[in-house]
């Protein structure tokens, strides 16, 4: 049973959660920001409240910080449900606390956003960094995302960067091979496995090789643990994927504390060669990239589903889709081939930009 304080805190975060909107209008979020930056955690739990419900302020937030990014370290923790990824990244963190760096955990939640249970549970696992001010913990729903992640977690992970956070782990909810989007996301990823995997591991293979940089079978107590270790060294060994960095696979016992000064080690030098080879920047920079695309799609895709249901001929156009007169292809070049459509649609980004 967590102690009654820890209990307190989590019930004031999800209350203050629930008041954002109203603290926002109050304060402004702009105000929200200068407060974050100037290290106060309150603006922090609000402001990502607001980029997670992709409010019209959003972007200006992420233009205000992005100056004060780029300082933090992100680790993706992911696999399978049940295999005791919770506990690893508590236990992680506890290495990182005791050698003085702050961490911001990003717990991702695959219940509805407006229930309390699931919430708790993330944070009731890492309940020894409740009363740690070192250490910020937030629980986000993925909101119907097929990938694990929810699409504001990039933005969450840069206010964890803005705000100071020395290491950001994002804890996946792990639904196999569609976790590709966690390269994106972060710099380091780290999958974990249990023995009992056998045959989803089979299906996942190809998906796992692509995104691990570091291998841990956790739970390595339970029988089939060498089995998993050597059947996934043997898929690197087989693997088409060649770079500086060999991945290792790493037995744990995470809730015994075993193995895991060796997981963080392992980190620590898969950074160290990351940087050394500049394979760190060029993956930030692909990232970037990558984001660029994202929110501009979003944004194009946003104004334009606004756009047919004011405009005559784009509502005309979706109906004659619906009922089958005119295919999806044909409608997609009829829109962007009408002149009027795309002017309409440029002067709605550029009102609202």
């Amino acid at each position: 049973m967590a102690p009654l304080s820890s209990w307190w805190k989590v019930t004031a975060d999800i209350k203050d959660d629930a008041r954002d909107g109203a603290h926002a209008s109050r304060y402004g979020d702009m105000e929200l920001v200068d407060q974050m930056l100037a290290g106060e955690q309150q603006p922090l739990s609000r402001l990502i409240t607001l980029v997670d419900r992709d409010t019209p302020d959003t972007l200006q937030i992420m233009k205000e910080i992005y100056p004060h990014t780029g300082r933090g370290y992100c680790i993706g923790v992911t696999g399978p449900p049940g295999g005791g990824k919770s506990t690893l990244v508590d236990r992680l963190t506890a290495v990182a606390r005791s050698k003085g760096l702050t961490v911001g955990i990003i717990a991702v939640d695959p219940s509805s956003p407006f229930t309390g249970g699931a919430v708790l549970g993330d944070r009731i696992r890492m309940q020894q960094h409740f009363l740690d001010s070192g250490v910020f913990i937030r629980s986000m729903a993925t909101r119907g995302s097929r990938g694990g992640l929810p699409g504001a977690t990039k933005r969450v992970i840069k206010l964890l960067d803005a705000f100071g956070k020395d290491l950001i782990m994002v804890e996946t909810v792990g639904v196999g091979q569609t976790e590709l989007d966690i390269m994106d996301a972060v710099d380091s990823v780290v999958v974990v496995l249990v023995p009992e995997a056998g045959d989803a591991i089979q299906t996942m293979k190809a998906g796992l090789i692509e995104i691990a940089d570091i291998f841990v079978v956790n739970k390595a107590d339970r029988g089939g643990a060498e089995q998993l270790i050597i059947e996934l060294q043997s898929s690197l060994l087989l693997s088409s994927r060649r770079s500086e960095w060999e991945t290792p696979v790493l037995a744990t016992q995470a809730v015994n504390n075993i193995g895991i000064q060796e997981a963080y080690e392992q980190l620590e030098r898969h950074r160290q060669v990351l940087e050394e080879t500049g394979r760190l920047a060029s993956r930030r920079e692909e990232q970037r990239r990558r984001e660029m695309l994202q929110t501009f799609e979003d944004r194009v895709r946003e104004e334009l589903i606004g756009l047919m249901r004011s405009n005559a001929h784009l509502v005309e156009l979706e109906e004659r889709v619906r009922k089958a007169e005119i295919d999806p292809y044909s409608a997609a070049s009829q829109i962007l081939s009408d002149g009027t459509v795309i002017r309409e649609l440029l002067s709605q980004l550029e009102h609202e930009g």
